[in-house]
């Protein structure tokens, strides 16, 4: 694009402002009237423009990070099926196909054309999760698919409304297929709802300040994002960079680890992300399409380089992205994608450890590297109705250079994601929580101390299944500049009469009622040598509950007297004897 000139910069911020407030403000129209929880509490969604070349406008600042690549390449795909000429005012699609938007089919994108002046201009957006979408998956957690059309219903750029209509046979194979159509199709006329608002913003931006205007100043807005993004990778060191972690398996091949091997390369104002040495696609459901790639890149690009800016496609102009098709994030049809996310928070952790030298101190340790939550579905015995409970589970997050890691978060990639508060879960399905701290001894020792992931129990009050689906067990929170690793994921099953059992994988495991189902997600690395974190801090910890006694002396070298205070004489002697052993 070439740079426009003449722009009133006070115009500029003004329409820069407002078409962040209009995805906003769709995001709200979106949370009010959905039907379920995982849009309206949880929060697991994305709203935005799009321009008619596919390419990001605005996003609401809620939502996940790491919908970063897919509104766009959802609406071009729609573009390249029905050309411009072949939308009308009142139009809606439905796009959800997984090769193109990259994530498992739960995720529908939904979005209408914005007419100005009979032209179509851009496009309003919203990916939001539906609880069902057919197929034999249920929920989160679920690792028995192997391909594609065992999870559900694909659509791409289907029309659900023309011309203000809805296409009655459309919506009755939804209805059809659908286990709980009530709320997915409330959901879908929720996300219609929403962009239906933001044809009337952008409508009324244009018709005040001039369609010219506005497409000028989305132009200048990209130029200056794209500005700052090369200021912020020149501040970077030059050099090939490379880090690698792994996943435990793709809930098929039980013993065969997933590799993530990758590199970084630096070179003046451009990043170049290399995933060509990153595990071949898999038979279990971990895989994403390519665009799911292109978002982990993206999230942990612009942690690196703008994490405070509006989102728009100029951050990304020096961003490049090697992703060989065929590859774990980048696979195949009929590759199953199921579980997509669930590597992408330890890709994106990878990618900021391969760059630790190249911006010292200034990079995290590893934060919980999973996107966990559960699962709990089954037919109400009340109601004889079918349900299914979704939730997100948060845990700890990397020690940083300049203070401990947050606790109870969810991961880098969910953003602003929530858990749905247990007052709602109970009074909606048949389960009680007995339950919910912070899990101590989680955190990673470090001068920066790791944080805390959490201690869930579950009771469940009559029959129904569970998926489990522990990851990075082998792989933990790594610490960085000598701090230690944080716990890792565990879930314990106790059924009536029985003993517990720590289970890592199962999909639709049968609970009944009085069983008890114990989450205990994992903890973030630690940041810095341990016996270097003040013994005060380590007291602190340990009256809070963060920290245990025995851990206190194991790992930070601190001994505490009976009264909780910090027995210095000790102390002193004990970390000199560790910083002894360390040294040799």
């Amino acid at each position: 694009m070439t740079r426009p000139t003449g722009i009133d910069p006070v115009t500029l911020e003004v329409v820069r402002c407002a078409l962040v407030a209009y995805s906003d403000e769709m995001a709200t129209a979106l949370r009010r009237a959905a039907y379920n929880p995982m849009i309206f509490e949880v929060q697991d969604y994305c709203v935005g423009l799009v321009d008619t070349e596919g390419e990001l406008i605005a996003q609401n600042l809620g939502g996940l990070p790491i919908f970063l690549a897919d509104l766009g390449v959802s609406v071009a795909d729609g573009i390249e099926r029905h050309g411009l000429e072949g939308f009308e005012p009142g139009d809606a699609l439905v796009m959800n196909y997984p090769y193109v938007a990259g994530q498992h089919l739960n995720n529908v994108v939904v979005y209408t054309p914005i007419f100005v002046d009979g032209k179509v201009v851009a496009f309003p957006a919203v990916r939001a999760h539906w609880v069902d979408i057919g197929g034999s998956r249920i929920g989160f957690g679920s690792t028995a698919t192997t391909d594609i059309y065992s999870e559900g219903l694909q659509l791409r750029s289907i029309k659900v409304m023309k011309a203000g209509e809805w296409d009655a046979d459309v919506m009755q194979i939804l209805k059809d297929n659908i286990r709980i159509p009530e709320s997915s199709l409330g959901d879908l006329r929720a996300a219609i709802a929403a962009c239906r608002l933001g044809e009337r913003r952008i409508a009324e931006l244009a018709e005040r300040y001039g369609l010219d205007t506005v497409m000028a100043c989305i132009t200048e807005m990209r130029d200056q994002s794209e500005r700052l993004s090369r200021h912020a990778v020149a501040q970077m060191a030059d050099g090939e960079y490379t880090a690698s972690a792994w996943m435990d398996n793709d809930g098929q091949d039980l013993d065969k680890r997933i590799t993530l091997d990758l590199k970084v390369i630096v070179k003046g104002e451009e990043l170049t992300i290399d995933f060509s040495d990153i595990n071949e696609q898999v038979k279990g459901p971990l895989n994403s399409g390519k665009s799911g790639g292109v978002a982990a890149a993206r999230v942990a690009f612009k942690m690196l380089t703008l994490p405070t800016h509006p989102v728009d496609e100029g951050s990304f102009r020096n961003l490049h992205v090697i992703l060989p098709e065929g590859k774990l994030l980048n696979a195949k049809s009929p590759a199953a994608l199921g579980q997509w996310s669930i590597s992408l928070p330890t890709v994106v952790d990878t990618i900021i450890r391969a760059l630790a030298d190249a911006l010292p101190d200034q990079v995290p340790a590893a934060h919980k590297g999973d996107m966990s939550g559960f699962t709990f579905h089954g037919i109400d015995e009340k109601t004889g109705s079918r349900f299914v409970c979704l939730n997100i589970n948060g845990g700890g997050w990397g020690g940083r250079p300049v203070g401990d890691g947050p606790s109870a978060c969810v991961s880098v990639c969910q953003g602003d994601v929530r858990n749905i508060p247990i007052e709602i879960q109970e009074a909606r399905y048949p389960l009680v929580f007995t339950r919910h701290e912070l899990r101590a001894d989680s955190g990673g020792a470090g001068r920066h101390r790791g944080g805390l992931g959490l201690e869930i129990d579950v009771e469940p009050q009559q029959a129904m299944f569970t998926n489990i689906a522990n990851e990075r067990t082998t792989c933990p929170p790594w610490g960085l500049r000598g701090g230690q690793a944080g716990a890792v994921n565990d879930t314990i099953v106790t059924q009536p009469g029985g003993q517990p059992e720590h289970v890592k994988k199962h999909t639709g495991l049968a609970l009944q009622a009085g069983s008890k189902v114990t989450f205990r997600t994992a903890g973030g690395g630690g940041w810095g040598v341990p016996v270097e974190r003040p013994a005060d801090d380590v007291a602190e910890d340990v009256r809070d509950g963060f920290v245990t006694a025995d851990a206190a002396r194991e790992l930070y070298g601190v001994v505490l007297t009976a009264d909780g205070r910090v027995d210095e004489p000790a102390t002193g002697r004990l970390r000199a004897t560790q910083a002894d052993v360390a040294r040799r």
